[in-house]
């Protein structure tokens, strides 16, 4: 929990209880004649009352407890971040509770875990004045004292003599805790078989999911009162053109085939960021979610195949980054001659990702494919739309991390050949190899050669016009069902291309991003089926971040209500800002510079001495063997 807010998918309830679980089933498997305490974790935000401004008295290092647990101590009160962070505590106690009542460790007499919940509500000590007692606490007011350790053993022995059902799930440090003793009737540590319990039934499997769409609940969704002149005033309603740019992946190739032979069809009415298939409660896509704030919006792409409309779909598959100006060129145009465009007072949106094509065939012609090569493609393309497109802001989204993508396997022929075809220099090199480091590397530098073309300035110089990167792929994560197990739900009978199951999933990344402010993205993707993760816009900062209103304005980016359900589905959390005092790192400037001074000083007057010494020894020389 206290690193939840940097990893949110990492350190989520479902990757909690799956890491106790591997530890238990090894137990279970290995040792014999073994009872198990697993004791919930504590209800750790309590711990927050020692470094609240009320109790500033206490004079505890807060600073430190910020860099010991961040994401619990940071966050303000009444904050979205503190709000999950409560709602991820219960669920990691919920998610225990569960694994414990499947029954799984009950298989045979001479094993068994028993869930003692005596940490789940804590009542943090008081002195006889009501305030908070520093000495069930270490120096640094977070970790737990020796006496504080005393009634921890006190509870956790009580636990264990109490039945199933009729255990103690509160702790209050206020109380002199007595320590019981067994019964002779009861003369057992108390276990499921002993406790005539009988385990909750589980929970329901939910019904199958029908499509991927999302609930909105954003309340702030009306345009600016007049049409802004400047891109960092720009709204989400403001918006009434989208366009995209890209290669297989923008054009939604074999999204939602079901067979080898709908793989290339284009399904670019489910695309992540053209497309405008239904409606955003069944297709989730960027443009679906901006017609909740302009339902006259006017460019995406619908249906599939030959029956497909593209819009502003400008995207080819198999596209690379030197292809980009002729669809650039081909978006000028059709933008030009549509007549329910306006083509100099229209605020457009333009989406760009390319690069995964150039990434597999890095290997065939590294020469041409270089990250530089890459970079000048995308400059040349940007500094078209800079000079002929008036009100645009122009989404670049990062290559993805690629590697990740070796892991997705199938036993299926279908998967095991269309797969390495498609991307070879990336999948065909052994684990390990040389040419699959250099391809790893080449990945990362288009990624920093896209960041440094964009922040570079070179677009700044129009306030009608802006490019901001969105990095929510930088560090990809394919997301697993079991161990070492890909869900190939979000990927297309190839094992390749993306599904709608990914799109969908993209396409919320996206737009999170775009609610981010620059510097403060999300660089990674969170890829879990939950219907309320798009965030909102917020009444202090209505508008799309970007290099310059993120820097006139605070992070305050709103989501939708966290509710507090059973469900284990981790939602991205933003970061914590960090609460060292200012004074902390000037004070380790001005000290370093002076142990710097004080080395160099003895090291030159070292020297001097050394070289008066030379001398001296010379001098002695030439006296000794003058003629």
């Amino acid at each position: 929990m206290c690193e939840y807010c940097y990893n949110s998918l990492f350190y989520s309830t479902d990757n909690y209880v799956h890491h106790i679980r591997e530890s238990l089933d090894y137990l279970h498997e290995q040792v014999p004649r073994a009872l198990v305490n697993l004791v919930e974790p504590l209800y750790i935000s309590i711990l927050r009352q020692m470094h609240t401004e009320i109790n500033a008295y206490l004079k505890c290092p807060t600073w430190l407890a910020n860099i010991l647990c961040p994401c619990v101590i940071s966050p303000k009160e009444g904050s979205i971040t503190l709000q999950k962070l409560h709602v991820l505590n219960r669920d990691y106690q919920r998610g225990l509770h569960e694994l414990v009542e499947s029954g799984r460790y009950d298989t045979h007499n001479n094993f068994t875990v028993v869930l003692q919940p005596f940490l789940r509500d804590i009542i943090i000590p008081v002195t006889e004045d009501g305030r908070p007692d520093r000495t069930y606490f270490s120096p640094d007011c977070f970790h737990l004292s020796q006496k504080a350790q005393t009634r921890m053993a006190r509870g956790l022995w009580n636990n264990m003599l109490e039945p199933l059902g009729k255990k103690t799930a509160q702790q209050d440090f206020n109380d002199v805790i007595p320590v019981k003793c067994p019964t002779k009737t009861s003369p057992f540590l108390r276990t499921y078989v002993n406790s005539n319990y009988t385990y909750e039934e589980p929970t329901p499997t939910p019904p199958p999911i029908t499509n991927w769409g999302s609930d909105f609940s954003c309340g702030n969704f009306a345009p600016s009162t007049s049409v802004p002149t400047s891109v960092h005033k720009l709204r989400p309603g403001d918006i009434k053109v989208v366009a995209a740019l890209g290669d297989s992946n923008t054009a939604a190739v074999g999204a939602k085939a079901k067979n080898v032979l709908q793989l290339n069809t284009e399904y670019k009415g489910v695309s992540w960021s053209i497309g405008g298939d239904q409606t955003l409660d069944t297709v989730t896509t960027l443009p679906n979610i901006l017609k909740k704030f302009n339902p006259s919006l006017h460019g995406f792409s619908k249906g599939q195949g030959f029956l497909k409309t593209n819009g502003f779909n400008m995207a080819v598959p198999g596209a690379m980054a030197f292809d980009i100006a002729a669809q650039v060129q081909a978006l000028i145009k059709a933008m030009k001659d549509d007549k329910k465009v306006h083509f100099e007072q229209d605020w457009k949106l333009v989406t760009l990702l390319v690069g995964a094509r150039d990434l597999c065939d890095y290997c065939m012609d590294h020469n041409n494919l270089t990250p530089k090569n890459y970079s000048e493609n995308l400059m040349l393309s940007l500094d078209m739309l800079y000079k002929e497109v008036p009100r645009v802001m122009v989404n670049v989204i990062e290559v993805l991390e690629m590697n990740p993508l070796r892991s997705v396997r199938k036993n299926d022929l279908v998967c095991n050949l269309i797969q390495r075809n498609a991307c070879p220099c990336l999948l065909n090199p052994e684990e390990n190899s040389p040419e699959l480091t250099e391809v790893r590397r080449i990945n990362q530098l288009y990624q920093i050669e896209t960041e440094r073309l964009v922040s570079g300035g070179r677009y700044d110089g129009r306030e009608d016009f802006t490019v901001v990167v969105q990095p929510y792929l930088r560090n990809a994560f394919v997301p697993f069902i079991g161990i070492g197990k890909p869900d190939l739900s979000f990927f297309s009978v190839d094992c390749f291309h993306i599904s709608e199951r990914a799109h969908a999933e993209m396409a919320i990344a996206l737009w999170n991003n775009m609610l981010e402010p620059v510097g403060m993205k999300q660089v990674y993707n969170n890829f879990t089926y939950d219907r309320t993760k798009i965030n909102c816009p917020s009444e202090d900062q209505p508008f799309i971040f970007t290099k310059v209103n993120s820097l006139l304005s605070p992070p305050v980016t709103t989501t939708t209500p966290v509710p507090v359900t059973n469900t284990t589905t981790p939602s991205p959390v933003p970061l914590c800002d960090s609460s060292i005092p200012v004074w902390v790192p000037v004070l380790l400037g001005v000290t370093g510079l002076l142990i710097g001074w004080g080395i160099t000083w003895l090291l030159m007057s070292c020297r001097e001495r050394r070289n008066k010494r030379k001398m001296g020894e010379k001098e002695v020389e030439m006296k000794g063997t003058g003629f």
